[in-house]
């Protein structure tokens, strides 16, 4: 940067008259002197300050006239000058650019993070900017751990719609393709069903199911249960005051009033049922209650606690251990979920036509029967699976809850599945059902408000709550991924059959890509 000598000349001694002036004008105050009284010296500061004046309000205009007559380079250079002395941030930059460009404030508090003077965690709070904060927190963790964050996209993404909600620390975002099956018939409608997924061959997949179940008349779903769970731990000095508190639960005299209490949480919830279980002085109470179209976790812990609050007024020897006692059962494969359900419970089925299954699944009814039967019936039972009577109905789960803003760890539960196929219609046509007891998802809340992941429910007609039916557009989601399910475990089965898997994903999950010369 290149200093002007006049400027500087011309600010000192500015600020010295000006200094002068404001001391002589203070000792007259004292003194009683009658200020338009002046003495050589005060007049030459005072001819000074004008000149000084003068020469400033004239320097400061013609940069700013010169500033409006720059031509496209010498702009475009200007304001790049302007960033790198830390004016303002340009969403253009690169993370690179910014590194470089960072204002003497943002160095500061880099500085205070690096030290561990200020906590990464409080930057949203402290700076009030929520994009200068994840900046400021990436740069930190650069200097901090000596690896770079390049390649991990910061620009782009709207870090206030995460705040307090979906995700602390930010640092970036990670992008994930999305794919389209479909179209995918169901009950009468058609969807396009988003799949965000990393795994080549799974969409194209998923896809060529939607195609034969679309072709053979569409698939029928039907919804068993709706009901999202929470089971706290109680304990007692005895196990007959844990059972005395059990047959009080149990008792239907008694449910309306624990209901009534329950649902004060939320104009959603709605108490369904209560199941107990005893563990020598410990009782685990499972709670299950319909949250309209919110997965609804949050919904029904805030129940539950309602009624322990409750409970207390007639057993007030009762501790409670913890909200969850993993009875529930939550983002863990148990079988209370895959036998009592948790969240939606779906079936889903369809009949596909014999030449369909030729033409399109290039195999035979014979073939998917008898291979389903040693895969997915006796070759989990080999394995002791736990809800996982299926060909890879965690694939498709995982990738639609990715794309529509779902909790990915509950995919564990929500891929409980039994897929079943059997002849029909004298062995020429194919039966092809799946049935999954916990499927649990929302439409509202989490990571279904983003951006991407809402545009992903809008495709699917279930973005938000539905105002008319509460609840309908996460059960309608269910029944989607259901389907899904349906279509991927029909292709993915059939590529079994017909020995294409592996000549398919060689064909689709490998990169041709030469990265031996790269780290």
């Amino acid at each position: 940067m290149v200093v002007d000598t006049r400027n500087v000349v011309f600010f000192t001694v500015f600020f010295f008259v000006v200094h002068y002036l404001l001391i002589r004008w203070r000792e007259k105050i004292r003194n009683s002197t009658p200020i338009h009284v002046v003495t050589v010296s005060e007049m030459a500061a005072i001819i000074t300050f004008v000149g000084s004046c003068i020469y400033l309000l004239l320097y400061f205009g013609n940069t700013l006239v010169h500033h409006t007559h720059f031509s496209d380079d010498e702009e475009a250079e200007e304001t790049k000058n302007h960033a790198a002395i830390g004016c303002k941030f340009d969403v253009l930059l690169t993370h690179a650019e910014k590194k470089e460009a960072t204002t003497g404030e943002d160095e500061e508090v880099i500085q205070a993070v690096v030290s561990g003077k200020t906590p990464s965690y409080l930057l949203e709070s402290k700076l009030g900017d929520c994009n200068r904060a994840v900046f400021i927190r990436r740069v930190a963790l650069e200097r901090i751990t000596g690896k770079s964050l390049e390649g991990l996209p910061l620009d782009g993404f709207d870090y206030e719609s995460i705040l307090g909600q979906c995700c602390e620390m930010p640092v970036g975002y990670v992008q994930i393709p999305v794919g389209i099956a479909g179209p995918l018939l169901l009950d009468g409608m058609e969807f396009s069903v988003p799949m965000a997924t990393t795994e080549g061959c799974l969409v194209a997949s998923t896809n060529r199911g939607c195609k034969a179940i679309y072709v053979s008349g569409g698939a029928t779903s039907v919804l068993l249960k709706d009901g999202m769970t929470r089971a706290p731990i109680v304990r007692f000095a005895t196990a007959k005051r844990a059972a005395d508190l059990k047959f009080f639960l149990e008792e239907p005299l008694n449910f309306q009033n624990l209901a009534s209490v329950f649902n004060r949480s939320s104009r959603f919830a709605k108490l369904q049922k209560i199941q107990c279980a005893i563990a020598g002085r410990n009782l685990y109470i499972r709670f299950t209650c319909s949250t309209g179209d919110a997965m609804g976790m949050n919904m029904v812990s805030k129940g539950v606690e309602n009624v322990l609050e409750y409970l207390h007024a007639n057993f007030p020897d009762m501790d409670v251990i913890g909200i969850s006692g993993n009875y529930c059962s939550d983002k863990k494969p148990a079988a209370v979920n895959w036998i009592e359900g948790r969240g939606k419970s779906v079936v889903c089925e369809a009949i596909i036509k014999e030449d369909v299954v030729e033409k399109v699944l290039k195999t035979t009814v014979a073939s998917l029967v008898e291979l389903n039967m040693l895969k997915n019936l006796t070759g989990s039972a080999m394995a002791g699976a736990l809800g996982g009577f299926n060909a890879h109905a965690s694939n498709i789960v995982s990738a639609v809850f990715l794309a529509t803003g779902q909790d990915p760890a509950q995919n564990i539960e929500s891929s409980h599945c039994i897929t079943m196929m059997e002849a029909v219609n004298g062995g020429r046509d194919l039966h092809v059902s799946v049935t999954m007891p916990s499927i649990e998802v929302g439409t509202v809340g989490g990571g279904t408000q983003l951006a991407s992941q809402s545009a992903c429910l809008n495709l699917l007609g279930v973005k938000g709550a539905n105002k008319d039916w509460a609840g309908s557009n996460a059960r309608q989601l269910a029944k989607v991924v259901a389907a899904a399910v349906l279509a991927g475990e029909l292709s993915l089965m059939s590529a079994i059959a017909a020995g294409q898997l592996v000549k398919s994903h060689m064909k689709y999950n490998r990169s041709n890509k030469d990265i031996s010369a790269k780290s």
